[in-house]
């Protein structure tokens, strides 16, 4: 039972508004004077408090201040005759959950208690209402999805209800998580089928990686537009939508889609083939000394500068461009510090932070307690964006009337369930996809490249294949395999295949006047 107290110099003319409510199923004590309000509130445990503005000795703005500061989350609601501007100033400076301006009625009280003690259950409610309702819908969309438009309208819906539904109980988020698995196995089905066809018929594939620069990019540049292109590691979707009123307050999003990560969903493959405009494969060929193989150990994104260059020369396109690679918060800072003088058209930031939370957080014990889940994962990333120097740079882009084109390479996906595979010792060390000779592995829901060079990937050896995983698995090799499976899941990964991963924010940003 919901406990209420009401404070009022004239409180025995109030009974039919406290029997009322004692009808509607609330316990409501009564003070007739500030001092007995602040000791009652001490003594006990209250939902909500309805206190007079007007009372003789100490004022309810007095006994506001006494109560807020002994129970400071205590909601409290003001009911006064008077509607001077100052006195509701005053109030408001005290945090007030709401007031009222009498004579009230019994409606009103009832809807001040719902706004205030049942908001949670009620939308709560109505959110587990509206999902239930729209189940079989997205069930039926994700059995007759033929096209990737469909596919990330699917992707789009799921992420609604996660962000919906990401404080329901327990059985909607079990119900989501299992529809998300449903989705995701008949994505990778999907997948299976077409990423084939998109390389036998470049012209109809969908937008990838390689596509970004020449599709996006040069048509705003050709038509005179100041762009900064954003380019945030590891980025998925779910994230965009968790900062998106961050930014909200400096820009207008003028196009919030997606585009595909090709495959591997890797740094190496994807970030070097949105700069370059080219497949991996075409960048070994054209451009072997920006390349670097699997096996060797040095990074594998420290020329994305030049293969910019390389796609400007390509296209014939003269832009002036900067380009700006943050991995601190200090790099961040000078960024921001140097902007005014940037004359470039073109400005390319590269944010590292998402990638290097994916990883601590394999590693970390306290970060896997931190980000337990999908929802504590964006609260970390909202808490990241809010409170580093990345809003701000966001922010002088726009003060500096800069549109931005903000996009990931790939995404990332909770890994749960490890899939033993078997390949020599120059497989490389990812959990989502191997590259290697002699590849083996017995799960039958991996997708399987024989033919590197048709998907645009290099190929280490003449005998390589690329395997990758689907849904939520991830690899693990026959020595410690119980182990490393252990310790890998519930780790956030990228490489393979998954919603997740593949289909990622590509967002256009108008700075607001």
């Amino acid at each position: 039972m919901n406990k209420v107290l009401w404070a009022d110099d004239e409180i025995d003319l109030l009974r039919p508004y406290i029997i009322f409510l004692q009808e509607k199923g609330y316990e409501v004590v009564t003070a007739n004077n500030g001092n007995d309000a602040i000791d009652l509130c001490h003594e006990q445990q209250f939902d909500i408090v309805f206190l007079d503005e007007n009372m003789p000795g100490l004022s309810g703005l007095e006994t506001l201040t006494e109560i807020k500061s002994a129970q400071p989350a205590l909601p409290v609601v003001m009911i006064t005759k008077s509607e001077e501007e100052n006195i509701m100033d005053m109030a408001i400076g005290e945090k007030i959950a709401d007031y009222l301006i009498k004579p009230v009625n019994p409606s009103q009280i009832l809807l001040t208690l719902k706004k205030h003690i049942h908001q949670r259950e009620i939308v709560q409610e109505h959110t587990d209402s509206g999902y239930r309702q729209e189940f079989s819908d997205i069930s039926y969309m994700i059995n007759t999805a033929s096209t990737l438009d469909e596919w990330m309208a699917i992707h789009r819906t799921l992420v609604h209800w996660d962000l919906e539904l990401q404080s329901a109980n327990s059985g909607m988020k079990e119900m989501l998580t299992m529809q998300r698995a449903e989705a995701n196995a008949a994505f990778a089905k999907f997948i299976a089928r077409n990423y084939p066809l998109w390389f036998q018929n470049p012209q109809q594939r969908p937008l990838l990686s390689p596509d970004i620069f020449k599709t996006k990019l040069f048509p705003m540049l050709d038509n005179g537009e100041k762009l900064f292109f954003v380019v945030i590691d590891n980025f998925r979707y779910d994230q965009w939508k968790t900062i998106q009123p961050l930014l909200s307050e400096f820009f207008t999003v003028t196009d919030d889609r997606m585009h595909c990560s090709i495959l591997p969903t890797a740094t190496q493959y994807a970030r070097n083939a949105i700069f370059s405009g080219l497949m991996p494969l075409q960048i070994q060929e054209m451009f072997p000394q920006y390349w670097v193989e699997e096996e060797d150990e040095e990074g594998k994104n420290l020329s994305e500068k030049e293969l910019i260059q390389t796609q400007l020369d390509r296209y014939r396109k003269r832009y002036q461009y900067t380009y700006n690679k943050i991995n601190e918060s200090d790099f961040c800072e000078r960024v921001i510090q140097k902007m005014k003088g940037f004359q470039s058209p073109l400005n390319v930031v590269v944010i590292n932070f998402i990638d290097m939370l994916s990883h601590s957080r394999t590693e970390s014990k306290m970060m896997r307690e931190l980000a337990s889940d999908e929802a504590a994962y964006r609260s970390l990333t909202l808490s990241w964006f809010r409170h580093s120097p990345t809003l701000r740079l966001f922010q002088r882009m726009a003060e500096l009337g800069y549109k931005v084109i903000l996009t990931t390479d790939h995404g990332t996906i909770r890994v749960q369930d490890p899939v033993l595979i078997i390949g020599d010792k120059n497989t490389n060390t990812n959990l989502r996809y191997k590259v290697g000779k002699s590849l083996s592995c017995k799960s039958k829901d991996v997708f399987t490249m024989d033919n590197p060079k048709q998907f645009g990937l290099p190929t280490p050896n003449v005998s390589s294949t690329y395997v990758y995983c689907t849904g939520s698995d991830f690899f693990g090799y026959p020595n410690n395999f119980n182990y490393y499976a252990q310790y890998y899941r519930d780790t956030f990964q990228h490489g393979g295949i998954s919603l997740e991963e593949m289909l990622v924010p590509l967002i256009t940003l108008e700075p607001k006047k």
